[in-house]
């Protein structure tokens, strides 16, 4: 099983999840991609968070707009880290989504992550800074990306000082 879990709320959540996926497949990380509801099929996702951990998944990343109860069903089943993405899915331009992955009770976090793809990009990169703590292999592969992101930049205000 992957050490990843990946589930959004609905299979509309894909394109906006995707990039979460492209990290995770850019950095080595095994993952497995699914939607599950925490209102629609919460038996589906209790059982898939069930079987993940038995598999032996790490981390949970959940992405979902609205009500977004889905990261928060799932960190009511296990005790790994899970990792919400809110998702602008309705009038209110995703704070609704926000505040309800955002506002968990006491024991139960989410780390909450910002809206729709910036967010999914971020999950993933957490996620994987959470297994590169015993993944030196990870870890190194972070700190690569992290020095091309670095030399990015130093490129890009090169480029910048020549048309000046």
């Amino acid at each position: 099983m992957a050490r990843v879990m990946v589930l959004m709320g609905s299979i509309s959540d894909e394109e906006t999840v995707r990039p979460c996926a492209e990290v995770l497949e850019k950095l080595g990380v095994d993952f497995v991609l699914s939607v599950s509801s925490a209102h629609r099929s919460p038996e589906r996702t209790e059982t898939l968070v069930r079987d993940a951990e038995k598999g032996g998944c790490k981390v949970f990343i959940c992405a979902a707009g609205m009500a977004a109860h889905l990261a928060g069903a799932v960190a009511a089943r296990t005790t790994r880290p899970v990792i919400g993405i809110p998702i602008t899915a309705s009038s209110l331009g995703g704070m609704d989504a926000l505040l309800s992955t955002l506002m968990m009770p006491p024991g139960f976090p989410v780390a909450t992550m910002a809206l729709d793809k910036a967010g999914a990009r971020n999950a993933a990169w957490l996620a994987a800074q959470i297994l590169a703590l015993e993944d030196r292999d990870l870890a190194g592969s972070l700190a690569k990306e992290r020095a091309a992101m670095v030399r990015g930049v130093e490129e890009a205000a090169l480029k910048l000082a020549d048309k000046a």
